[in-house]
């Protein structure tokens, strides 16, 4: 399964793709998979991947599990770890295609569950903070199980290979969501494998990432101090996290998320009004160990919208557009032009400052 790069470093590419109607409206999943195409020389064949919204509406109120194992073994474990904590409504293979390109597979489960009410009461945690504990226990301790998505109504599709075949290979086109988020990767510092492929997820929270993370043993020593474990071999995983820990269990929105990991300047601050001088620096002060350095321009997948961030720098490329009740994100416009040729009002978004799409909201700027 797992698939090293090589020794010689290579230079940073990776692409980044993301639409969303705001209206909610179910667009196919061929085409964030024509969208990415258009950056294929910015990815190595070493990473794709693909996150869709709204994709298993029939089953909108469980939580999809999607599991890569090594051996049936690893399989048999997991799963009577599951019954003994969810209720398993349905399973099954996730459906694929053989591709050319897409090679040693491991195996790739779905389940549908929800947790035992029993179990739930006797852990004395909220639904949301008991499957993050079930899906981090999963993945520490059983070995050869890696739970890859693990929200509701969504889901994440990865795979080593060109993000194009990967599309292919996970039959996408047979997928219609409301949002959508893709990834080409050229790592240069961490192996290429099925587990390190973007997007990272948990719970609906879903990142894609380009750049590089120079930051993250701050940040990993920080977020492992409340119960999360960053052992994918890739930085991009903490970003996950930190976003969940953050806007989920601190409850803080996402303008101010967006203001810690990509913090504003000290010089900055001081010449904000007062009020807004205070909160940022109590920001500064309070989560100074999950401010993200180093290139990065990101997607955030959630439940309902989208939020695209460059860092303050803006030293990774993004750019924004809108046609009509849809807004898409790529790492270059062809990206965008290549499933919208009449694309309006595109920008590229300064760094630092969040473009956030919710369905029926609006954009947020």
């Amino acid at each position: 399964m797992l698939l090293k790069e090589g020794t010689v470093r290579i230079p940073s590419g990776c692409a980044i793709s993301g639409l969303i109607s705001r209206d909610g409206k179910r667009i196919n999943g061929s085409e964030i998979v024509k969208s990415i195409s258009y950056m294929h020389e910015r990815s190595n064949g070493l990473g794709g991947g693909f996150a869709g919204y709204g994709i298993y509406p029939e089953y909108k109120d469980l939580y999809a599990f999607h599991v890569f194992y090594e051996d049936n073994s690893s399989r048999e474990a997991t799963e009577r770890f599951l019954d003994r904590h969810f209720d398993i409504v349905n399973l099954s293979r996730i459906p694929t295609r053989k591709h050319k390109n897409i090679t040693d597979e491991p195996l790739i489960w779905r389940y549908f569950v929800t947790p035992l009410p029993t179990k739930l009461a006797a852990s004395q945690l909220d639904e949301k903070e008991f499957v993050v504990k079930c899906v981090i226990r999963i993945n520490t301790h059983i070995d050869g199980a890696y739970v890859f998505s693990s929200g509701k109504n969504m889901g994440v599709f990865k795979a080593v290979g060109y993000p194009e075949d990967v599309g292919d290979f996970y039959r996408l086109e047979e997928y219609d969501g409301y949002s959508w988020t893709a990834h080409g990767r050229y790592p240069t510092n961490t192996p290429g494998w099925w587990g390190g492929a973007h997007p990272f997820a948990l719970l609906d929270y879903t990142i894609v990432h380009n750049g590089e993370i120079s930051s993250y043993d701050a940040n990993k020593r920080f977020i492992e101090m409340f119960g999360y474990k960053c052992n994918l071999l890739t930085d991009t995983e903490v970003i996950t996290y930190i976003f969940d820990y953050l806007n989920r269990k601190q409850h803080l929105p996402l303008e101010d998320v967006a203001s810690v990991v990509a913090a504003p300047f000290w010089n900055e601050i001081e010449d904000m009004p007062a009020e807004q001088r205070e909160k940022m620096k109590l920001l500064r002060g309070m989560f100074a160990s999950l401010l993200i350095t180093g290139p990065f321009s990101i997607i955030l997948g959630f439940d309902g919208g989208l939020m695209a961030l460059n860092d303050r720098l803006k030293l990774r490329s993004m750019v924004v557009g809108e046609k009509g009740d849809v807004v898409y994100i790529a790492s270059e416009e062809a990206a965008i032009r290549a499933i919208c040729p009449d694309v309006e009002n595109v920008w590229s978004p300064k760094g630092g400052e969040p473009v956030i799409v919710k369905v029926n909201g609006g954009v947020n700027i």
